[in-house]
């Protein structure tokens, strides 16, 4: 074994601790196995179990709340799926097991998405984690799942499901590390919403025997296997310096007094709480997806103006993102125009809507409703701009709504380039970088085996986000990408203009902590080397040299 592996930070931190491994795989079940004769009673088993599983999914979603809820509400649409239960049926009429035709249909059904482009192919975990799931409900098995333990460990995984890493305790879970995955994983969402240090793309880390003591960097990516006492003591000292830090309580600013407002990313009126809780100065990406899903129908303006209002009357500002359906969150009552090839280039985000254009009617008219008589400031903006007259058109058609405030998602390079075109036509912008590195490099956002084209320090994509922020000509231009949660990223974006940081609430505290340990000049300094630098490792490391503080921390 290695002195030190090595992978991709995904969320800031240091943890020691043993390694724990997930346990209870589920065997494949027997090829050609058949059922007794009985294909109706079998194929009722089947959707049973697929029911089975989706019903456990959304409460394990419904008790972890924030961004896991979300991350599980579509994975029981995937155990839903007509299709899957189509193709399971027609191979228990050929004669194949409830088990074996179960794990044959999400064999087919992961070849067909692949085959179309679709972003769901890249969700291999989730895929596989409801097929095991299933197939366990219909053998009587153990669910798969992650291991008991009496001291805090490492969890060590190929990869890890969203079900299982939702409800995980971080008093227990001291880091993650898998050798799958990429930044915009589901496993790096959820480490960073929980505050978990965690490592993912880590090759070799599931060669690590079960008990090793290992000491993980989520900021740098190193794995040290059996590290020293020395070593463990400093991690640990780093870590209490930077719980100090993050105790710290008010406004983001710079340590030369630059405001930089620090709002939440919110997927209902459940994540208030956590938002409060660390500080958030409002809500920079307020998610509306939750209202709109498992629905046959849109949700009626008054069930809307309720969430919305429950969001707007805890913040004094408060950016709502319209409907963001298409690509791998299809909607039945949004259907696009005919066959996808690409979905992720097709009909999504404001596309969408303007085919449908009764339900980007009713969200706007339940929002305006929901601002009445409320001293919150309403801003609200569309997924999925490509160019300027389709920022005038929403724009507009908000102005007629009574929204007065309309800006637009950064999220296509087509849109950075020319973003002082769009500034003219809208009132602000936030760049959602996961995206926009998406379409920049051409490389699905949920494949891990493209991260390092994913990885938000490449410095192709901060010259997309310093070019919009220049392009906003001094109108607000926040970033909502999960990039604006890693402190040292946050650090380099102030330096690139970028005037608010939203992420998920419990980074809040360390970036504050962050910013108030940097002057404006060292957040441009630091901005100007990682855009100096020619790859996205160099670009880390320069910008870290730039930024002192950051060790001091631990983080």
């Amino acid at each position: 074994m290695p002195d030190r592996l090595s992978g991709l930070g995904v969320s800031p931190g240091a943890g020691a601790g043993p390694v724990r491994t997930i346990a209870g795989a589920v065997p494949e079940p027997p090829a050609g196995e058949r059922h007794g004769g009985d294909a109706a009673a079998e194929t009722a088993r089947a959707l049973a179990a697929l029911e089975e599983v989706a019903a456990d999914l959304g409460k394990r979603g419904d008790r972890a709340g924030g961004e896991a809820r979300d991350v599980l509400a579509a994975q029981a649409m995937m155990a839903r799926d007509p299709g899957l239960a189509e193709l399971a049926g027609q191979k228990i009429a050929d004669g194949a097991s409830a088990s074996r035709a179960v794990h044959e249909a999400f064999g087919v059904f992961r070849d067909m998405l692949a085959g179309a482009g679709d972003y769901m192919a890249a969700r291999v975990a989730d895929l596989d984690d409801i097929r095991d799931r299933t197939v366990a409900v219909l053998r009587g098995l153990p669910m798969p799942g992650v291991p008991d333990s009496d001291e805090p460990f490492v969890l060590v995984a190929r990869d890890l499901a969203p079900a299982d890493t939702a409800l995980l305790d971080p008093a227990k879970v001291v880091a993650f590390v898998t050798e799958e995955g990429g930044p915009t994983s589901h496993t790096a969402i959820l480490a960073r919403s929980m505050g978990v240090p965690a490592v993912v793309a880590c090759p070799g880390c599931t060669a690590l025997a079960e008990g090793t003591v290992v000491l993980v960097d989520g900021g740098s990516g190193d794995v040290r296997p059996d590290p020293s006492a020395e070593e463990v003591t400093r991690a640990r000292a780093a870590a209490g310096a930077r719980s100090a830090a993050l105790a710290a309580t008010g406004p983001g600013r710079t340590a030369d007094g630059h405001a930089v407002p620090l709002l939440a990313n919110v997927g209902g009126p459940q994540d208030v709480a956590a938002a409060l809780e660390h500080g958030a100065e409002g809500v920079g990406l307020f998610r509306t997806e939750f209202l709109f899903l498992d629905r046959t129908t849109p949700p009626g303006e008054d069930e809307q103006e309720a969430a919305y209002r429950a969001v707007l009357e805890a913040f004094p500002y408060v950016v709502v993102r319209t409907l963001d359906a298409g690509a791998d969150k299809p909607l039945g009552f949004l259907p696009a125009t005919g066959e996808e090839p690409n979905p992720a280039l097709g009909e999504r985000g404001l596309r969408m809507l303007r085919r449908h254009p009764e339900v980007l009617a009713g969200q706007l008219a339940a929002l305006a409703r929901a601002a009445r008589g409320l001293p919150a400031e309403l801003l609200v903006m569309a997924p999925m701009v490509a160019d300027a007259a389709e920022a005038r058109e929403f724009t507009e058609t908000c102005r007629t709504a009574g929204i007065t405030r309309a800006g637009v998602m950064i999220e296509i390079p087509a849109a950075a380039l020319r973003a002082r075109d769009l500034a003219a036509e809208t009132a602000f912008f936030s760049i959602g970088t996961n995206d926009l590195a998406q379409y920049a490099f051409a490389a699905d956002r949920q494949l891990g085996a493209l991260s390092r084209l994913q990885d938000p320090w490449q410095p192709a994509l901060l010259d997309l986000v310093a070019l919009t922020a220049e392009g906003a000509g001094g109108k607000p231009c926040g970033v909502c990408g999960e990039a604006a949660g890693d402190p040292a990223l946050a650090c380099v974006l102030t330096g690139l203009g970028v005037t608010s940081l939203s992420m998920s609430p419990p980074a809040l505290p360390a970036v504050r902590a962050a910013l108030a340990a940097h002057t404006l000049d060292q957040c441009r300094h630091a901005a100007t080397a990682a855009r100096t630098a020619r790859d996205a490792s160099t670009a880390r490391r320069a910008a870290r040299e730039a930024l002192p503080g950051l060790t001091a921390l631990g983080l």
